[in-house]
């Protein structure tokens, strides 16, 4: 619309892909695992990750005794001025708020041991992340900021808070926790979503297309 608008292109001559596309048949749907609920964040463990806003939701809803997981999975990123340190994050680990894993290069099977997947970000392009978690089935909680909007739809395959909001955060993180039939209802229409929209066959049409 910016382009456009200042007749910088044509409308005519434009085309919008969203996002790269993902793999259908390697981020397969699967039915959520049987046990405790795990909360996922993967993404590299910086503050503009909305990586503290998560530790407070975890905080929050496990002083009210509600019975989850929540798991960190990336790496440190120190050249970043936004890096969490990790005697941080190690803190987290032994006052029992969070499980780290680090770097994983396999997160088909890191999704398929989820069950909720959260991303608190202060901004994004389009998280490849979010597009591999509603392809696996999993509902997904995120911020109301561009990028995030196009996969989550919110109360459809997700929830979309406001950022730096850690209050609104553990309401719908809580929402799912304790909702079963939830959970999978709208795991269902994110595999649906990213079917119709987002699958890589798609996005390599619209390409070679255009």
């Amino acid at each position: 619309n910016y382009l456009i608008n200042n007749k910088i292109i044509e409308p005519h001559r434009t085309n919008l892909i969203r996002g790269s596309g993902v793999d259908l048949s390697e981020f397969k749907y699967s039915k959520e695992t049987k046990g405790e609920i795990n909360v996922v964040l993967a993404s590299r463990l910086q503050r503009d990750k909305g990586v503290l806003e998560f530790i407070e939701a975890a905080s929050k809803l496990i002083e009210s005794g509600l019975k989850a997981k929540f798991i960190l999975v990336g790496m440190i990123d120190d050249q970043n001025p936004s890096a969490i340190e990790k005697k941080k994050i190690e803190e987290w680990e032994n006052e029992g708020l969070i499980i780290w894993l680090g770097h994983q290069s396999n997160m088909p099977a890191i999704l398929k041991d989820a069950h909720i997947v959260c991303l608190p970000s202060y901004r994004e392009g389009l998280p490849k992340v979010l597009l591999e978690a509603a392809s696996c089935g999993r509902p997904i909680v995120a911020t109301d900021v561009p990028g995030c909007r196009e996969i989550v739809i919110h109360g459809y395959n997700g929830y979309l808070v406001p950022v730096m909001d850690s209050d609104m955060l553990s309401k719908c993180l809580h929402e799912l926790i304790i909702n079963k039939a939830l959970r999978q209802e709208m795991g269902l229409k994110g595999r649906e979503l990213v079917e119709n929209n987002f699958s890589i066959n798609i996005v390599i049409e619209k390409t070679i297309s255009l």
